[in-house]
């Protein structure tokens, strides 16, 4: 909350629906991180979900956990123990 993009961050992700999941595998996190692309659309790879549907840092399309870490943490806000098979 105190970075200074907290609230942009906040507007964008619940301007609209939203398609949640899981991906689960060997290196899913950085793979998918290569689909998603960079952070900012403009430096992201060709083809990448970013720098094809991406407006800006702040509308860009996705997000995608940048860690184990950060999926741990995060998966829990939208899924139950349940809800994941």
């Amino acid at each position: 909350k105190e970075r200074p993009f907290y609230g942009e961050l906040v507007q964008m992700m619940s301007s609209g629906p939203i398609v949640t999941m899981v991906i689960e595998g060997e290196n899913a996190v950085s793979k998918l991180r290569e689909v998603v692309g960079a952070t900012d659309p403009k430096k992201a790879a060709v083809g990448t979900i970013r720098e094809v549907f991406g407006s800006n840092i702040t509308d860009n399309a996705i997000h995608a956990s940048d860690s184990l870490a950060s999926a741990t943490r995060e998966i829990p806000f939208f899924f139950t123990e349940q809800e994941i098979f």
